[in-house]
């Protein structure tokens, strides 16, 4: 069985409209993801002592994934406001990051050694560790609209790099592979939201995958889904296109509905006191 691990973030999205939030964060939700895909899946990371963390662990335990390295920490849980526009794409308001940063240990090391991936990436504050996981497993790292300039120095220890390009044309997206394969990766994804994406593989040619057709209320997530099933389908020997093609039509259905995986609670609002 394919065991992918995500590393770094978590978080609370609260729609303040609805005033329900949602657990998620790039690690978790990718984690998530992987294991309603039939994956073995972990999330490394630490998790703050309020209502809103404790939902975060309730949800990935209800989801299957194993917590055994979650950290605790006595801060409010990280959340960011959301806000969806009339296509529902989502726009973040105020976002609270976590007060702790992930160290990895001996017992992290051992216990993420031989995945078949380990997922982090910008929003994670892991970069310095980058090195260290390449070191244990092949990682994907999503670059989200990080600059080239910004990769650069953990591209040599990453496998899968995956950059988000909305308005990118289909010359501007080669180029940017072009740029990213010669630092390292073998595989580089460029997505483009409903514009569909552009992937490509060592040993494979330049594939463009279309966006699968979907009546999108909330985007939230769906990024973090297509890379899920995007390794899946690449560790079940898909070939390039039709991994894409899944991944495109797997993250389409999670614009379907609200939050990155479902999982609403009413918002829970830290007191003064917890803040300080």
């Amino acid at each position: 069985m394919t065991r992918i691990c995500g590393v770094g973030d978590n978080v609370v999205d609260r729609y303040l409209e609805t005033g329900l939030m949602y657990p998620g964060g790039s690690a978790v939700n990718v984690a998530v993801h992987a294991r309603r895909l039939g994956a073995s899946a972990g999330y490394v990371g630490i998790l703050g002592d309020d209502e809103a963390a404790t939902h975060v662990l309730k949800s990935l335990l209800d989801e299957g994934v194993d917590v055994s390295r979650v950290r605790h920490e006595a801060h409010p849980n990280s959340f960011a406001d959301v806000t969806l526009d009339p296509d529902g794409n989502r726009v973040f308001g105020e976002f609270v990051p976590p007060v702790g940063r992930l160290e990895l240990d001996e017992d992290d090391l051992a216990y993420l050694r031989g995945s078949d991936w380990l997922h982090t990436g910008h929003s994670s504050f892991t970069l310095s560790e980058v090195p260290t996981l390449g070191s244990l497993a092949p990682v994907v790292f999503d670059f989200s609209y990080k600059s080239l300039e910004w990769a650069a120095p953990v591209l040599p220890h990453v496998t899968a790099a995956f950059f988000s390009r909305g308005e990118a044309d289909d010359e501007q997206c080669v180029a940017l592979i072009e740029e990213v394969r010669a630092l390292g990766p073998g595989l580089v994804v460029v997505t483009r939201g409903a514009r569909g994406s552009v992937v490509w593989r060592e040993g494979d040619v330049v594939h463009l995958e279309p966006a699968a057709p979907a009546a999108p209320i909330d985007t939230l997530g769906a990024g973090d889904a297509y890379l899920a099933a995007m390794l899946c389908a690449l560790a079940e020997h898909r070939g390039l296109d039709v991994a894409a093609a899944e991944a495109a039509a797997y993250a389409a259905t999670v614009c379907e509905h609200f939050g990155a995986f479902g999982h609403p609670v009413p918002i829970h609002q830290p007191t003064e006191e917890a803040t300080r």
